[in-house]
């Protein structure tokens, strides 16, 4: 029989036990890297967002928000 693992168990056994540079050098990589890299990125942040207090959680919304407040989204197309 299978071994069947959900996509978050499969990152943080990827992930698991890297050093610090190695995680760093994962998310400089994948920072405007391929598409196929923001699941990696969304497993990660969500590991931080469920370590953060409410008043951390609250300024990276802000932070966000920001962020978002600058910039012009570009348009969105279907690529066939």
């Amino acid at each position: 029989m299978p071994v069947t693992i959900d996509l978050r168990q499969a990152i943080i056994h990827k992930v698991h036990g890297q050093s610090e540079a190695d995680l760093r050098q994962m998310i400089e990589g994948s920072v405007d890297g391929p598409e196929t890299a923001l699941p990696g990125l969304g497993a990660v942040f969500e590991m931080m967002w469920k370590d953060l207090d409410h008043a951390k959680q609250d300024a990276l919304v802000s932070m966000l928000h920001e962020h978002l407040e600058k910039i012009t989204p570009g348009s969105i197309t279907s690529q066939q």
